[in-house]
């Protein structure tokens, strides 16, 4: 299982928010870091397919994910930023609604919504309206969501954003066993939620990539780059 980008780049008009950026990524947690501006969105949009490349190639596999066509997108989870609910969707309904659109089997959906909503401890909240929804929990169905088709790679941007101390624990240690059987991509600003459990951290800065490595090697780079925020 191998994700590699070669020579990614984006071009906004005149404006390069990515900067031929070449990685490769096999299982375990990946922490993608970067003030905001760095171009952290714009390379998790390129990776799932939602956002074009103006040039430069990304494979899985060995293959350039546009032959995979629709396999790429069933081996795929993704978390936006900003996930949309349809408010008047209880959890439940909701996660129904995905799975139809993921293509889960309809004799596992059943299951594999009770196993989500276990894994983000909304089992008890399943049957209230998203829209008496906490921030926290919704980002913890958005969680949910992106798991129903139990991706081989799974890209979360800022999935920890409205979550508390203790849920924020909760999350690091289910992502760290998620890890160990798919590549995570976890795009953040909050430094402790990747340095206790990454398998290695990416920086980029201004569409460039710094540097890729184990977080213990990178630590003092990170603490420098934040601190002068």
């Amino acid at each position: 299982m191998k994700l590699e980008l070669k020579n990614v780049t984006k071009w906004y008009g005149r404006q390069c928010v990515l900067d031929q950026i070449s990685m490769v990524l096999e299982p375990g947690l990946y922490g993608l870091l970067g003030e905001n501006g760095a171009g952290k969105t714009t390379l998790m949009n390129i990776i799932v397919g939602l956002l074009p490349m103006s040039s430069g190639v990304v494979l899985w596999e060995g293959r350039p994910m546009e032959e995979w066509k629709n396999q790429y997108y069933n081996m795929l989870g993704f978390m936006p930023q900003y996930p949309k609910f349809y408010k008047n969707f209880t959890a439940k309904e909701f996660l129904e609604y995905m799975c139809h659109i993921k293509g889960v089997p309809r004799k596992k959906r059943k299951e594999q919504i009770q196993t989500m909503l276990q894994m983000v401890n909304l089992e008890s909240d399943s049957k209230k309206l998203i829209g008496a929804y906490s921030g926290g929990m919704r980002q913890r169905l958005g969680i949910a969501q992106a798991m129903l088709n139990n991706p081989k790679l799974l890209v979360l941007d800022e999935p920890t954003a409205g979550l508390d101390p203790r849920e924020r624990v909760r999350f690091r240690n289910l992502i760290t066993e998620l890890s160990k059987e798919r590549i995570i991509i976890l795009a953040t600003h909050i430094v402790v939620d990747v340095e206790l459990a990454a398998k290695e951290i990416i920086l980029i800065q201004k569409g460039k990539l710094i540097k890729k490595d184990k977080p213990e090697i990178m630590k003092p780079l990170i603490h420098e780059i934040f601190s002068m925020e």
